[in-house]
């Protein structure tokens, strides 16, 4: 992999280079996606049904769209009984790491009568996004249904696009078994998301849409926000290791291209002060390439957007990844803890030799849908607070409120909103 030495010039053009895999600058697509959305509002069914059957070559009605009992018994059959026992473990970390996240009511109130608070109440209706054919990953089914499902949502139902024999992934759905999915519609792609949005004769409207997806996908949740809440517009993935001599060259190689194999829009970037790591770095890494069973996507990712970058120092090395705010972050360091006391901007820290980024996709318990393209300076993980609202409560007596009348009609006033203020006034007449 290229080895390049750290400045403001070389980071502003790598910055520059990772923005251009955002959604955001796949215009082409959108009048595409428009035309999807706008269909399946106005004809429901029959355009998710027709687009189902142009895009996936499936075709659906009404009483094949949803996933039977049966067919998921089906699917724990075409599984081995270890990696169902695996993803049973697995969901209940993510489960147990998220219960943490709850948010309790509160109430306070004083002597004059006023009372104030905040309600937490989840959402009625949640709907999950899950890909299909190569990129069907069922951990993601996990990661996005036990937030929810612990945040107390009433209802979560998923769509998944169906193979050309109307049968969904059987990982998918032992997954979505596993973690409490509602219901299952056999819709792909953003005729989902649209059907989801809005709702039609089959599948209802829902509340808020997660999940990852393809172009298509992101830009309609891109295009759909507004009617409902989305997770994000997710990019493609992204890894960042802030190393310095002391770390193991091989264990940096092989988590660097544990990302770059997700396709070829991937990131992966080590950043260090040592320029003999650099080196030892990109030998493991070609030698580990000729192995592995995705060779020409990770190959392609390396070339568009992999970057071996030799700092001065590790504040350097920290600065730029912070102006990265890398989807995941490595710290291979002598003092990790350390270390991630100056980090400000990553989607996921991951401390340690032993802490690869793999360990937070699939078990460890935290979320691995993650902030991309930047947006880690701004957005979290998701989490339980993705499926609750908060409603603000006030309640004041004649007292408190005598006490406060005057100011709040002054304010009022101010900006010239005298009914504002009249509103109060009136109950001191």
């Amino acid at each position: 992999m290229r080895i390049v030495e750290l400045t403001k010039e070389t980071k502003k053009s790598i910055l520059n280079d990772l923005l251009k895999r955002s959604p955001d600058h796949y215009g082409a697509y959108e009048e595409t996606v428009n035309d999807i959305i706008r269909q399946v509002r106005e004809r429901g069914d029959e355009a998710v049904f027709a687009y189902t059957k142009q895009f996936d070559r499936c075709e659906l009605t009404p009483e094949n769209l949803t996933v039977t009992e049966d067919e998921i018994k089906e699917a724990y059959g075409e599984l081995e009984e270890a990696l169902v026992e695996t993803m049973k473990r697995s969901a209940e970390n993510i489960r147990a790491y998220h219960e943490k996240q709850v948010r309790q009511s509160f109430f306070t109130t004083k002597p004059d009568g006023s009372l104030l608070g905040q309600r937490i109440t989840p959402l009625a209706r949640a709907g999950v996004y899950v890909p299909g054919g190569k990129a069907a990953y069922p951990s993601s089914v996990l990661m996005n249904v036990m937030p929810a499902r612990v945040a107390g949502v009433a209802e979560i139902i998923m769509t998944t696009p169906p193979g050309k024999d109307g049968k969904v992934n059987p990982g998918t759905l032992v997954a979505a078994d596993i973690a409490g999915v509602d219901r299952i519609y056999k819709v792909g792609g953003a005729q989902a998301v649209a059907a989801m949005a809005f709702g039609t004769e089959s599948i209802p409207k829902v509340d808020k849409i997660t999940g990852p997806g393809n172009i298509f996908v992101a830009l309609a949740k891109k295009a759909v926000f507004g009617y409902v809440s989305i997770d994000s517009v997710a990019g493609p993935s992204e890894i960042l290791v802030l190393a310095d001599e002391s770390a193991n060259p091989r264990f940096a190689a092989a988590d660097l291209l544990s990302q770059a194999e997700h396709d070829e829009l991937a990131s992966a970037i080590l950043i260090t002060d040592s320029m003999e790591l650099a080196k030892k770095v990109s030998e493991e890494m070609e030698n580990f390439t000729r192995q592995l069973s995705r060779e020409e996507i990770i190959r392609k990712s390396l070339e568009q957007y992999g970057y071996i970058l030799v700092a001065q120092d590790m504040d350097q090395a920290v600065e730029a990844a912070n102006d990265i705010a890398s989807e995941h972050l490595e710290i291979l360091t002598r003092d990790p803890f350390e270390t991630m006391t100056k980090v400000k901007n990553a989607g996921a820290i991951f401390l340690g030799a032993y802490s690869s980024e793999p360990l937070g996709d699939y078990f460890a318990g935290p979320n691995h849908i993650l902030p991309t393209n930047g947006t880690a300076k701004f957005f979290s993980p998701l989490g339980v607070d993705d499926f609750i609202k908060r409603t603000s409560v006030i309640s004041y007596s004649r007292e408190a409120l005598e006490r406060d009348h005057e100011d709040i009609e002054r304010f009022a006033k101010s900006e010239g909103l005298t009914a504002h203020a009249n509103s109060v006034a009136v109950r001191f007449e």
